[in-house]
C-alpha cells in the first residue's frame, strides 16, 4: 500500500462512505466543496464515482455533470468572496485553508498574461484549480466568462478523472501511481490553449498594424 494512500485514507473513507450514503447529490456537494478553497480532491471524488459507474450504481453522464455544476457552484462562491474580502484579506488569512501567497501571486501572474480564459485552463491543473476562482474574483474577471470558462473546463477534467474510475474499476485507489498521465494531458491541453491564444494575439496585431491609415508628411 502506497505512503499516498495512507496518507489520503481518511478522506478517501470520507469520500466513499458521503457518495455511497447520498449518490449524486454527494458527488456535487463535494465539488461544491472542492471548488470552494476545501482541499477534497477531485482525484477522489470522480474517479470513485467512476467506478460506481463500472458496476452499475451510477450512470457516467450523470456523475460527470453532478461533479462539473458543483465545481460551478462552488467557484461562483469562491469567486465572490474574493470580490467581497480582496486581496489584503486573503494574504492574512489564507494559509487557514492552505491558500500560500505563492499560489495568489502565481495565478494571478497567469491573469495577467492571459486574461479571462485563464479560468478555463487552470481547472485542468491540480491543486491550482482549487484556488483559481479566488484571484479571478479579486481581479473582477467578467462573469459571464469566468462561469463558462470554469464550466467547461470542470466538464472535461471530471471527464477524465471519470473515465479512470470506470477504466481501473476497483483498483481506481491506485489513481496515484498513474496521476502522471492525467498531468500530461492536462499539459497538452493547456500548451494547445497557449498556442491558439498566442496565434489569435498576433492575428490580430497583424490586422490592427493593416488598419492604420499611414501619415503623410
Amino acid at each position: 500500500m502506497s505512503i499516498t494512500f495512507e496518507i489520503l485514507k481518511p478522506v478517501i473513507d470520507f469520500v466513499i462512505s458521503f457518495i455511497s450514503t447520498l449518490g449524486y447529490p454527494g458527488i456535487f456537494l463535494l465539488s461544491v466543496l472542492e471548488s470552494a478553497l476545501i482541499p477534497i480532491p477531485s482525484e477522489i471524488i470522480m474517479p470513485f464515482s467512476g467506478f460506481l459507474v463500472s458496476n452499475g450504481t451510477f450512470e457516467p453522464v450523470s456523475v460527470v455533470l453532478a461533479g462539473t455544476f458543483g465545481n460551478l457552484v462552488g467557484s461562483i462562491l469562491t469567486y465572490f468572496l474574493g470580490i467581497k474580502v480582496g486581496r489584503a484579506f486573503i494574504l492574512k488569512y489564507g494559509k487557514y485553508i492552505l491558500f500560500k501567497k505563492s499560489h495568489l501571486e502565481f495565478t494571478e501572474e497567469l491573469f495577467q498574461k492571459y486574461g479571462d480564459k485563464i479560468s478555463f485552463f487552470c481547472r485542468l491543473l491540480p491543486a491550482i484549480r482549487t484556488y483559481i476562482s479566488l484571484p479571478c474574483g479579486i481581479g473582477k474577471t467578467n462573469f459571464v466568462k469566468f462561469s463558462i470558462y470554469t464550466f467547461l473546463g470542470s466538464l472535461i477534467w471530471n471527464t477524465m478523472l471519470t473515465y479512470v474510475g470506470i477504466i481501473f474499476g476497483h483498483n481506481w485507489k491506485n489513481i496515484d501511481k498513474y496521476a502522471i498521465y492525467l498531468d500530461v494531458v492536462s499539459a497538452c491541453v493547456i500548451s494547445v490553449f497557449i498556442i491558439w491564444f498566442i496565434v489569435k494575439i498576433r492575428k490580430r496585431s497583424k490586422t490592427n498594424q493593416k488598419g492604420e491609415i499611414p501619415h503623410s508628411d
